[in-house]
């Protein structure tokens, strides 16, 4: 059997020098969605087309890449009712926020605020340049998400409907909370929202939450598969890093 450990990983390119003005270049964003409390993540599959990814899209004018690859995270997953040995939600999408992750990176920390004293980034832990034609750039960021508590995802949904169904940003993930504490609220499965695709492409997409050694397989060969990879590895990081602390702070 091929482990996650044992496949092989995707290395990085070598720098490039290459400029792009406003109308030959797009931005989009990704994200991995972890529902924490069962350790498997989100993994969509194209119904007509025959493959599995990862959501993703464009981000919108004026958003942030981060609240962007949330935001494609949401609409882009249709969850499939039948599909066998994993656990699904019938036609739904799922709320999700960037999940602070230790991540080695190169962006310089913020000055006089509390995220400088992390540990944790919400940082992409890949980024991918593509062709979109023969004169147009894509640049895709790839980010690690979690699933939102039920009660928080009640009330944005709540929300929501009185705004005219507009997608709401959900609250960033609570700087002193740690991965256990928020095990912890997920006492119910991960609420789920009906037909949040927005176009008759992502009406084709069907949503899987797979254990993370089986979403890196049906990715494998793929940038996504080291997404799911990193951001599994990453978790199980911090998660031994907050019990080291909660022992030393009891010794």
């Amino acid at each position: 059997m091929v482990t996650s450990s044992s496949r092989p990983r995707p290395t990085s390119n070598l720098p490039v020098i290459a400029n792009f003005d406003s109308i030959h270049l797009t931005i989009g964003a990704g994200v991995a969605i972890f529902h924490l409390a069962t350790s498997r993540v989100v993994v969509c599959y194209h119904s007509e087309h025959k493959y599995w990814f990862l959501p993703k899209g464009r981000r919108d004018a004026g958003e942030d890449s981060g609240t962007g690859a949330e935001r494609e995270g949401f609409e882009e997953v249709c969850i499939s009712p039948n599909h066998m040995n994993t656990l699904t939600l019938p036609q739904s999408g799922y709320r999700n926020r960037l999940l602070p992750i230790p991540l080695r990176h190169r962006q310089p920390q913020a000055h006089n605020s509390d995220a400088a004293m992390s540990s944790f980034v919400t940082e992409p832990v890949w980024t991918q340049l593509m062709p979109v034609t023969r004169s147009a750039q894509y640049m895709l960021f790839w980010y690690i998400a979690e699933t939102l508590p039920p009660e928080i995802d009640h009330s944005l949904s709540q929300k929501s409907i009185q705004a005219n169904n507009v997608y709401i940003v959900p609250p960033p993930y609570p700087e002193a909370m740690t991965l256990a504490e928020r095990i912890e609220l997920d006492k119910e499965l991960t609420p789920r929202h009906d037909d949040t695709g927005v176009n008759e492409e992502e009406a084709l997409y069907e949503s899987y939450l797979l254990s993370t050694d089986d979403a890196q397989q049906k990715l494998s060969g793929t940038i996504m598969a080291d997404v799911v990879r990193i951001g599994w590895e990453a978790i199980q990081v911090r998660m031994k890093m907050e019990e080291n602390n909660r022992s030393a702070s009891q010794s």
